[in-house]
């Protein structure tokens, strides 16, 4: 039991301090749902198990996280294999997430970024990617300062050095940012209405 007590005493550790840095979710849950409720997109990106966890945030949006809404529009970049693949091997892999930007993201359109070491080489030139395109960049990463954190507008930044403590949070945080988008979503829905 001495494993499960470390680490659960490493999460319990890092809650209060996390609070601290969730409650620019709320903020970030409303800018989303205007953004996707105006037919923007969301794009996604991570490596490792920040990954998986980029995916799972797309799948609450595209499909539901409690309640049936309309699906939005949330891209995993890391996801298109045959993309990633392909720009990898012909640009670099430091490129992977750069180039699908300029290729599926528009002015106005949300890049999260998920890192726990906020130091990898293709999240950080994607997020140069994004602010030169435009988007909106936000960064889920692990303490503050580091280089991807410096690069985004937004940060949620969970202040804890172990990376798995970071990765259960980020997953905490990805729920919250889409409980807010469903709380605002409808209001933002009626307003795109009313302007039809």
């Amino acid at each position: 039991m001495r494993l499960v007590d470390e680490h659960l005493t490493a999460l319990a550790d890092a809650l209060m301090p996390f609070r601290e840095v969730a409650v620019e979710l709320p903020r970030l849950g409303e800018k989303l749902a205007g953004v996707l409720g105006r037919g923007g997109r969301l794009l996604v990106a991570g490596n490792g198990g920040s990954a998986a966890e980029a995916q799972h945030l797309t799948a609450e949006l595209v499909g539901k996280l409690r309640e049936d809404r309309t699906p939005l529009s949330a891209l995993a970049l890391h996801a298109e294999t045959s993309s990633g693949t392909a720009i990898a091997n012909d640009f670099g892999y430091t490129e992977v997430y750069a180039r699908q930007v300029r290729a599926h993201g528009r002015p106005g359109d949300v890049l999260l970024l998920m890192s726990t070491s906020g130091r990898s080489a293709n999240l950080i030139a994607a997020a140069a990617t994004g602010t030169e395109c435009g988007l909106h960049v936000w960064g889920f990463t692990g303490p503050v300062p580091n280089p991807l954190a410096a690069r985004c507008a937004e940060v949620v930044a969970v202040p804890s050095p172990q990376a798995q403590v970071v990765q259960e949070l980020h997953l905490v945080a990805a729920h919250l940012l889409c409980e807010y988008v469903d709380v605002h979503l409808p209001a933002v829905l009626v307003a795109e209405a009313m302007v039809s």
